[in-house]
């Protein structure tokens, strides 16, 4: 079990750092999602690819919330 922990500590580590701008929100989702997969039935990676998608879609929502909302500027 601990190396199992430690070989996804690093590969997500590794992830993290080689595409931070991509894996915005996937990281969290895919390591939440894989523990409850494991937990729900030792579907680790059915739950972390569901995390991660869920994840992405999440913080995608919270990024077009955030931009500013254009305004069409009438011309009078």
């Amino acid at each position: 079990m601990k190396r199992m922990l430690v070989g996804a500590a690093v590969a997500l580590t590794t992830l993290a750092a080689a595409g931070g701008a991509e894996a915005k929100g996937c990281i969290k989702g895919a390591i939440v999602g894989g523990i409850a997969g494991h937990y729900a039935g030792h579907h680790g990676l059915v739950g972390a690819a569901a995390g991660c998608a869920i994840g992405r879609h999440r913080a995608n929502a919270r990024d077009r919330q955030m931009a500013p909302q254009a305004r069409p500027v009438s011309a009078q």
